[in-house]
């Protein structure tokens, strides 16, 4: 993956639920395609490496970070709120409070459905929070729009980025297959080789096809 600059550095913080996992691989491809790096916790994978530590350096080393509170609340009977999402945003939070060295990062929160965080989060209240309503296509556009604002980027549209998230997935699939993955292989695809993937796609020219 690229290195990281703490200024073109991106922190993801969002749920890691099959589901999901649409509008993550949208929202990376977004962020990569407008010439950031994305940083999120499962970008490496060494078992011996804390958690609440990695997720620090993460946000420090982060001007910018994606919040993503839609798994905040309880699906099922016996479910139990997942909480990892909240508790990161208050670490960046406090991060960005209490620290003078950090006062240039930039926060986005989203959520799946408009208000719903106030019932889980309510000293939210007053924050500007963006839904998505669980379809990536509007996630991309909630992404593009916030870092056009607070990065003055590169200001490519959503439907461009879009059109080339499809060129991506093709191309990567077809390189995928041509280096013997099966579909099973693909889709458990590590989200590090799927960030190395995007990287080279966009070294490559973005080309349509493999």
């Amino acid at each position: 993956m690229a290195s990281a600059d703490f200024n073109r550095s991106v922190f993801v913080n969002c749920p890691f639920d099959h589901e999901y996992e649409p509008i993550l691989q949208a929202m990376l491809f977004c962020i990569v395609f407008l010439g950031f790096t994305p940083r999120i916790a499962t970008e490496r994978s060494d078992s011996g490496e804390n958690r609440l530590a990695k997720i620090k350096e993460l946000i420090e080393s982060s001007r910018y970070s994606i919040h993503d509170l839609s798994r905040c609340q309880a699906r099922t009977a016996g479910e139990h709120y997942r909480l990892n999402m909240p508790f990161e945003l208050g670490l960046d939070y406090g991060c960005k409070a209490y620290f003078p060295a950090a006062d240039r990062k930039k926060v986005l929160i989203l959520e799946e459905k408009p208000y719903r965080y106030q019932a889980a989060i309510s000293d939210l209240a007053g924050f500007d929070i963006e839904t998505h309503e669980a379809d990536y296509q509007v996630a991309v556009r909630k992404v593009r729009n916030w870092l056009a604002n607070e990065a003055r980027g590169r200001s490519d549209g959503a439907g461009r980025i879009l059109d080339a998230y499809d060129d991506f997935q093709e191309w990567n699939y077809e390189r995928q297959c041509a280096a013997g993955f099966s579909e099973d292989d693909i889709l458990d695809y590590p989200t590090s080789e799927l960030l190395t993937a995007m990287f080279d796609w966009t070294k490559a020219g973005r080309p349509a096809s493999y």
